[in-house]
């Protein structure tokens, strides 16, 4: 019977396990995709229905600057000055 040197053994053992934890690796990243995808699907919806309502509220020409909240829509801000909210 003909087998390894011991060398050859361990060198061999050691690409197997390599192989084997960089697929854990690689599963364990696909599996976390998975679940930030679901995430994302989730916060599409939500901010889907928030700029629905910012929508209705303020007009769908409405630009808004996310740092300031300052609301650009000349529609909106006349209906305001109209009924004295400026």
């Amino acid at each position: 019977m003909i087998k390894l040197s011991e060398q050859e053994l361990e060198s061999f053992r050691k690409l197997v396990s390599d192989f084997n934890e960089t697929k854990m690796k690689l599963a364990d990243t696909v599996m976390a995709q998975s679940s930030l995808m679901k995430e994302v699907d989730e916060l599409k919806k939500v901010y889907s229905t928030e700029e629905a309502l910012l929508i209705e509220k303020y007009g769908k020409d409405s630009v808004i600057n996310i740092q300031t909240g300052e609301v650009k829509n000349s529609e909106y801000v006349e209906k305001e000055k109209e009924n004295g909210k400026d």
